[in-house]
This record gives structure tokens, sequence and C-alpha cells, in this order.
């Protein structure tokens, strides 16, 4: 069965429009910010010569998120469908490179962003109260299984949890930016030896995985009240939200700590809140990334097994994965798939020397491989007639979406030079490699049950 087909099929029930523009922008918003804001601007300071390129760069982050923004929304607008990027895909090119994203993302991209975020949440876990030599892994597993769980319970008991766990740590990142921009600039510290020039592609990669998550809107536009027009005001909202936040955030990190001070510091979040509200800062930076961390794990768990869930609807090997619970309004066959195999994940990459930075390797070059795919797709799906009959158009058509696709490739260049040259980062990444290029044997035995069958 195509893609196309897909969307006429039934099997358990259908996707209901449940989700209001304030329930989309939360998942956007809880997904984006998570904990990069705590970790790269450091990294990014360490690799611009001033302020100036260090604002600039974050300011960048924000037009290129943008313009990916406006171009999902003609995808989502024109073809609403469940299964998102992974139906955009298999209508643009054909089920084969639709399928082989679906297995991408249920192996290694979604699956594997649940393992890292989850690692994250255990790391600042463990600060508040450590579990023993296993810790991380341990909150990183039970975490993985409690959200799994909420989302099989239900999409309104997620969604709940999800604008709650988002307006939480939102309020926290105010009340930090508040104390940094109100203080008297600290001391500078000593600026290491060699500092970066105007523009580093290092640092736009830290920019722009920081920005990271906005594109899971494309997997509620089935579910989504009147899609034509909210998902357009979601992406556009959550987008400038996100820009605004972290703009604040890091002018409260120059004012407080200064370049030198970011760039000597290997806690930037930590130290700003130190400086800021003393020694508390830093219990209350634990407590702002654990809710931040299971912000954004929550929401990666909703949209990640609406993907499997359509792929379940077009291959008969996934027949078990295409089945909609009424009862939850949730996939739960696709979503306790995805929490068992981002559960082995966990498992395995807790015997590296660093869960999370093994778990963003192996994701890496997968992700920008597909989010560019999913970017050319708009051509030729312009040229399809669309599901609605007056859907968003993306302005400024082909600039925009040749601009995105060119800072998508950039990326996937970038990404795979940096995860390679990592230890044991490189493992990680070959391994997720290993795992996409499986999926063609996959595809070729699902193309044999399918002609068998029909």
């Amino acid at each position: 069965m195509s893609a196309p087909q897909a969307q006429q099929a039934s099997a358990g029930g259908q996707p209901r429009a449940t989700l209001s523009v304030f329930d989309a922008v939360a998942m956007i918003v809880g997904i984006v910010i998570g904990v990069g804001i705590f970790k790269a601007p450091s990294i990014v300071a360490g690799n611009v010569g001033g302020g100036t390129a260090f604002m600039a760069l974050w300011l960048a982050g924000g037009v290129i998120s943008l313009i990916g923004a406006l171009c999902y929304a003609e995808l989502g607008s024109a073809h609403p469908n469940a299964g998102g990027e992974y139906y955009f895909l298999a209508r643009a090119y054909g089920d084969w490179l639709g399928f082989l994203f679906a297995w991408a993302r249920m192996t290694v991209i979604q699956t594997g962003a649940i393992a890292a975020i989850a690692f994250v949440f255990g790391d600042y876990a463990s600060t508040l109260l450590p579990l023993g030599k296993n810790s991380s892994a341990i909150y990183a597993g039970l975490a993985v299984i409690a959200i799994t769980a909420l989302n099989v319970i239900g999409t309104a008991q997620s969604k709940w949890v999800q604008n709650a766990l988002t307006i939480a740590p939102a309020v926290a990142i105010l009340a930090a930016v508040s104390g940094g921009l109100a203080a008297t600039p600290a001391a500078p510290a000593p600026a290491p030896a060699q500092s970066g020039s105007w523009f580093s592609g290092l640092a736009l990669i830290f920019v722009l995985l920081t920005y990271g998550g906005w594109n899971e809107a494309a997997y509620l536009t089935a579910e989504m009240r009147d899609t034509r027009r909210n998902i357009v005001r979601s992406l556009v909202i959550g987008i400038v939200v996100i820009t605004v936040l972290y703009l604040l955030l890091n002018l409260a990190y120059l004012n407080a700590l200064g370049l030198a001070g970011m760039q000597a510091s290997k806690a930037v979040a930590s130290d700003l809140m130190k400086a800021t509200w003393g020694e508390g800062g830093a219990w209350l930076l634990g407590v702002v990334v654990v809710s931040a961390a299971l912000s954004t794990l929550n929401a990666t768990v909703f949209t990640g097994a609406r993907t499997n869930y359509a792929l379940g609807r077009d291959f008969i090997i996934f027949r078990a994965l295409g089945r909609w619970n009424d009862k939850a309004s949730a996939p739960v066959n696709a979503l306790l798939t995805q929490g068992a195999i981002s559960l082995a994940l966990v498992g395995l990459a807790s015997f590296t020397p660093d869960g999370f930075t093994t778990m963003v390797a192996y994701t890496a070059p997968a992700f920008w491989l597909f989010f560019m795919l999913t970017g050319f797709s708009l051509f030729p799906l312009r040229r399809q007639t669309p599901a609605n009959a007056d859907p968003f158009r993306v302005p400024l058509y082909p600039v925009t979406p040749l601009l995105f696709c060119g800072a998508c490739a950039y990326m996937l260049y970038a990404s795979f030079n940096y995860t390679m040259s990592l230890d044991p980062g490189s493992i990680g990444a070959m391994v997720g490699i290993a795992m996409l290029a499986s999926g063609v044997p996959v595809l070729m035995w699902a193309k044999r049950r399918a002609a068998q069958a029909g």
C-alpha cells in the first residue's frame, strides 16, 4: 500500500482533531527548549570572536528555523497526515524512501533522540538524588518507561502534562533572564588563548542543534483543529517564542558572565544561576533542566510513535503498529515498540563513557539527511493536488525552500565530520549509519510480503 492510500485505510480507528494552537505550540516549544540551551552557549562562545558575532549566530539560528518552519507549514497544510515527514517523502518520491525514513526514525532518529534526552534527564536527576554507580542510566530507563506509559494512557493526559512541563522551564528561563540582565556584569575571566572568528561552522552546528525539534509539528497535522491555518500559526508562534527566549537568555549570559567568562565556563547556565541567585541557583537549575528534559521527552515520544503508526498502515510486516486505540486516542502498539527500542538503546549506551554524546552521534547523520530530503519534497509535492483546497504557500518560492535545503546540506556535512571526530562518538555514528542501511533488506522483505499478500 502506498502512503497516499494509507490515509484512507482503516485499522482500529482514526486520529481525531483534538489539538489546539496552544497545544501544538506547547509541544513545539517543549521539544525545542531542552537541555541544549543550558550546554551549547559556552561552546558557541568559544568559537566566535566577539559578543556581536555570538548573538548574530543565535539570531541566524532562529531565522533558519523560521525558513524551515514555513516550508513545513506548506507541507503540513497541503498534505496533513499523522505520518508527517514519512508521508511527505513517500508521496513525493515513492514508498521506498518513505519506508527507509520510517525505519530510520524507528530505529535511529527518534528512538536515539529519546535515549539521548533520557540520559540528560538522568544526569541532572542524579545531581539532585543519586542512585549509585549507574544512576544516570537508571533514571533514563525509568523516564522512558514513565513517559511511554503516560502516552499509552491517552493523548488528553499527555498534552496536559506537556503544557505544564513546557510552562515550568519557560518561566524558570525568564527568571534567569531577569536576574542575568539586571546583574552587574562580573569581572571578565581570562579568555582562552585562541578565540574564534566572526563566523564559525562548528558554532552554527551547536546553535542549530539547540533549535532542533520544531519539525515534529508535522506529526500533529492529523490531530490539529483547522490544520490549514493552525499549522502555520503554531510553527511561526513556536519559533518566535523560542528565538526570543534564546536571545534573551544569551544576552543574560553575556551580561552576567561576559564572553570570556562564557568561554571559560564548563556549565554556563549553572554559573549564571550562581551569579544571579546564589548557591541555591545550582539546585534550581537542576530542577529546571529536569523539567525541560521531561518536556522534551514527552513531546518526542508523542510525535515519534505517529511515524511508526503510519508505517504499520502501509506495510503488512508492521501491521500491528498501524492500529489506533480510540480509547486512548493514541497508537498504543507503536508507542510500546518505540519505548522498547529506546530502552534497548539506553542499555547499550550505558556501557559507553557518555551516553548522551554517543546517542547524539548515533542520530545526527540520518537526521540531517532526511531533513534535507523533506525540504526538497516541497518541489514535487507542489505540483500534486493538495488535500486542502486552499493550502498555505511558502513565500518567496523557490528561494525559501532552496535556502532551507542548503542549510540542511551544510549541517549534514558538518555534523558527519564532527561526529566522526569524536571518541567514542564515532562508534555511535557508524552504528547509526549501519542501522539505516539495514532498512534496505527489510524493505525488500516488506515488498515480497506485500506481493504475496496482494
